[in-house]
């Protein structure tokens, strides 16, 4: 019996200690850059407002389709008159003599009762209506515009996910270049001062490379904040409370730099790509749709409409209720437009000015993103071309340390020439990490103005 009481209180902490563990396991860490453009597609505020249109244009959608339903309306009234109402006419309605238009006209023994208390219901059903049709048209190409809102929101958290996470890998292998520079320099720093002890290197040869130490000591630690700053900025970026912890494990080289930029010249058309210009699409359609509204005012409206009402009169409220009067109605109603002061017609010329407004817009745009695509293409032809030259001016650099470091330990060369050596390599990697964020940005530019962020 005991044996078993054991068991089963073993059993208990065991899976006690895994529920707790499935409550306390930590969230994911590790980030590439698909998995920061996902995170933030599903918590970034501009997203998720974007959404909430679509969701608002859903609804819109329905309301207006609710206008072309029937309408029901309910009502009850009650009235107590404390002095009711007189109703008069000529005295020949009772005397039966005739007519007489001079004679004074007498109070009718029957009017308003003292207690009336009517209970009605109305309902009205559009039948035809040419600004109904044409709203139907409107809301659902509202809907498309809001469809098309999401996209480019996307697109642009994308664009800001992407340049926040490149700059955190660019200031990682800046941390790395100088990781090894200071690791090189240490082991020159060490050497020094030994034959600095032995007596074959003068002080200031110390000094010199202890001052460049130190100076990239205080760099590392500078990259280093400034590093955690981005990788804060990504998560601003993603939507992602500041306080967690995340890793890129994206690398640089991963990263294909090689584009064929010829090939992007021949497609002319890669602006119809661009969710902006389907944006500005939309909105001529939308204001050409406002136009067939206009003309659609010129339409008769025609709408249906019934009622059925019981009423309760009487001059004392015991008797109120004795007696119910019911009366109803069906109908149809026609409102034809006739005149209006050429308001109707300055509405719609005003319209169709909005019109080739909008057309104006897109063919400006089209131009503007040919131009922005031909300005992204140049600029990441140059950036590239920087990059592949600071990074031969850096293997270059790093050779004439290597070959100073040399020359200065066989006594050919000085500690100043190394000096200045280290402080030329340590420009080119500034330069050359300056090159290679501004290939990635332009690499980014390139793509948005091309269409291809999805």
């Amino acid at each position: 019996m005991k044996k078993s009481l054991y068991i089963l209180i073993i059993c208990l902490l065991f899976y006690a200690k895994n529920g707790m563990a499935q409550q306390t396991a930590p969230a994911q860490n590790n980030y590439s850059l698909a998995d920061c453009i996902k995170y933030a597609y599903e918590h970034q505020d501009s997203v998720k407002n974007a959404e909430l249109d679509v969701k608002s244009a859903d609804y819109k959608i329905k309301e207006t389709i609710g206008t072309g339903l029937p309408q029901v309306n309910g009502s009850i009234s009650f009235q107590k008159y404390f002095q009711a109402p007189a109703t008069v006419g000529p005295s020949s309605f009772f005397t039966g003599q005739p007519y007489d238009p001079e004679a004074a006209l007498v109070k009718f023994p029957f009017g308003a009762t003292t207690y009336t208390n009517n209970y009605g219901v109305q309902a009205s059903q559009l039948i035809f209506s040419g600004t109904f049709i044409v709203g139907l048209q409107a809301v659902k190409t509202f809907k498309e515009l809001y469809n098309k809102s999401l996209v480019r929101s996307k697109i642009e958290t994308n664009v800001n996910v992407t340049k926040a996470y490149y700059q955190a890998l660019v200031s990682n292998e800046q941390i790395k270049l100088l990781d090894a520079n200071i690791n090189q320099l240490k082991q020159q720093l060490d050497q020094t001062t030994s034959m600095n002890k032995q007596g074959f290197v003068e002080k200031i040869d110390v000094d010199r490379l202890t001052v460049s130490y130190n100076n990239l000591i205080t760099n590392r630690e500078n990259v280093a904040r400034a590093l955690q700053l981005y990788v804060q900025m990504l998560k601003f970026q993603m939507g992602m409370p500041i306080e967690q912890q995340i890793t890129l494990t994206d690398k640089l080289e991963d990263i294909k730099l090689d584009h064929q930029l010829a090939e992007l010249s021949v497609d002319t058309t890669f602006y119809k790509n661009r969710i902006e210009y389907s944006l500005l699409e939309t909105n001529v359609k939308l204001n050409m749709l406002d136009v067939k509204d206009k003309k659609a005012a010129y339409l008769p409206t025609v709408a249906a409409n019934a009622g059925y009402t019981v009423a309760f009169e009487e001059n004392h409220w015991r008797y109120l209720y004795d007696h119910s009067y019911p009366f109803n109605f069906i109908g149809l109603s026609v409102n034809v437009p006739i005149f209006s002061g050429g308001q109707r017609l300055n509405q719609l010329k005003q319209s169709q000015i909005n019109v080739q407004k909008a057309q104006n817009d897109l063919y400006n745009a089209k131009n503007g993103f040919m131009l922005q695509a031909t300005a992204a293409q140049v600029t990441f032809f140059n950036s590239i071309q920087s990059l592949n030259n600071q990074k031969r001016s850096q293997d270059l650099a790093q050779e004439v340390l290597r070959v100073s470091k040399i020359k200065y330990q066989q006594g050919v060369g000085s500690s100043i020439e190394v000096t200045q050596a280290q402080t030329d390599l340590e420009t080119a990697d500034n330069q050359y990490i300056q090159a290679l964020y501004n290939a990635l940005i332009s690499k980014v530019d390139l793509d948005k103005a091309y269409g291809r962020i999805n």
